[in-house]
């Protein structure tokens, strides 16, 4: 029913790095409260991925439980995740009277059997080990605003009264016996549904849009203006000298076929008077030919610009909905094993920068520039060839060691073993 125990603490550790850029973006590292929330400066998106990715973290955790049996094979990364993972949830689950999302009250009725612990609980997090020079002044800043605790006292993990394997069995007999657990899932999973479906609209009107809307427009709008304005005016019939050199080669094969055939005796004697007559209707359907495709490129570059402001509107008006996408987009990819991630980023990188990347580059640059009407520069689409490939490896290469390593070590070394 539950998937391994090392999917189950990847997941739940992707959602404790999800809800730590939270706490680190909008709430400056510390925790997500209920006043802090209702920031009118903070989007309304953040509660929601705020509550999804408790959720799921949550969720994540109770399935990884489920088969602690085989914790003692974690190997020491996994164990610097769980250690991180139980940070972030103790968090959210031992301190209710600062709760997140839901304000609870500090009345308890006087026969309440619940209490929280004497002693505050500090939890070592595991962010220190993972990026300590950006987490460093951010700790000296709360330890500033914190005058309680001494500035030399070092984190400690205290244990509880009861072991926590015990802890765990106990808290997932609870959770299956909560009648309204049922309902929790329900609540959930429609949740999640609704973000899939305006994450995948949201897609495809990013995509969909851009397109009819150049198609439609050129049909309909740019392209009968354009034919209009360039047949009534004199306007020269080929845009760059690449059209004009193509017509004149076209034209010569014409004749020498005239003259082939003349030869062989297919044709029937023609005088030069009838060869140059056939010759000079052949120019003008071959004018009128390039003409249409010099209007068509000019419609194209009208078009393209309509095209573009269209996506821009479709962001503007969607732009509550970005945050889903994100996230949809984000749960995508955690979803995927250590292998398909390093088989999905060696497939990208071979295309965009790798070896055999620069047949493709020169021929998209060539067919965009066929698209607008532009002569194709040999020596610029060689130097972009020579430039952009470079500097997108080197940003790659950047990626992986400093965000690649610190959210998926196991896919970086997965990566290696691939590429060598």
């Amino acid at each position: 029913m539950f998937g391994t125990p090392e999917r189950s603490l990847e997941q739940a550790y992707q959602a404790a790095l999800s809800i730590k850029s939270i706490e680190d973006r909008y709430f400056h590292g510390g925790k997500v409260t209920v006043s802090t929330a209702n920031d009118a400066q903070i989007p309304t998106s953040v509660q929601a991925d705020f509550e999804k990715h408790l959720s799921i973290l949550k969720q994540q955790m109770k399935e990884f439980n489920t088969s602690s049996s085989t914790q003692g094979n974690l190997g020491q990364d996994h164990l610097m995740r769980l250690f991180f993972t139980e940070g972030t949830l103790t968090k959210y689950t031992l301190e209710p009277q600062a709760s997140a999302l839901v304000p609870f009250s500090n009345n308890l009725p006087a026969n309440t059997s619940f209490q929280l612990p004497t002693p505050p609980i500090q939890v070592i997090e595991v962010k220190q080990a993972i990026a300590p020079e950006k987490t460093r002044s951010r700790q000296l800043h709360r330890k500033n605003s914190r005058n309680s605790a001494p500035e030399n006292a070092e984190p400690q993990v205290k244990a509880g009264v009861l072991p926590r394997s015990l802890e765990r069995t106990i808290n997932k007999i609870k959770n299956e016996l909560d009648p309204n657990a049922e309902a929790e899932v329900v609540k959930s999973f429609r949740r999640s549904q609704k973000k899939t479906v305006v994450a995948i609209r949201l897609l495809a009107l990013l995509i969909l849009i851009p397109l009819i809307t150049q198609q439609v427009s050129k049909l309909y709008l740019v392209q009968p203006i354009v034919d209009r304005v360039r047949n009534e005016a004199v306007t020269p019939v080929f845009l760059n000298s690449e059209m004009k050199e193509e017509a004149l080669k076209e034209l010569q094969t014409f004749e020498e076929e005239l003259k082939l055939e003349r030869l062989m005796g297919a044709a029937p004697a023609l005088t030069s008077e009838a060869i140059e007559e056939k010759v000079k209707d052949k120019a003008a359907e071959i004018s009128q030919e390039f003409r249409h495709r010099s209007n068509n490129a000019v419609s194209n570059v009208f078009a393209d610009i309509i095209a573009v402001l269209s996506f821009a509107l479709v962001l503007v008006w969607r732009r509550k909905d970005i945050m889903m996408l994100k996230s949809f987009m984000d749960n995508i990819v955690t979803g995927l094993s250590d292998s398909a991630k390093a088989f999905s980023i060696i497939l990208i990188t071979d295309i965009f920068v790798g070896f055999h990347s620069p047949h493709g580059w020169e021929v998209l640059l060539e067919g965009l520039s066929s698209h607008l009407g532009i002569a194709a520069n040999r020596g610029l689409i060689f130097l972009f060839i020579a430039t952009v490939p470079v500097i997108l490896a080197t940003i790659f290469k950047y990626w992986v060691f400093r965000s690649l390593s610190r959210m998926s070590p196991s896919t970086v070394a997965t990566l290696k073993e691939m590429n060598d």
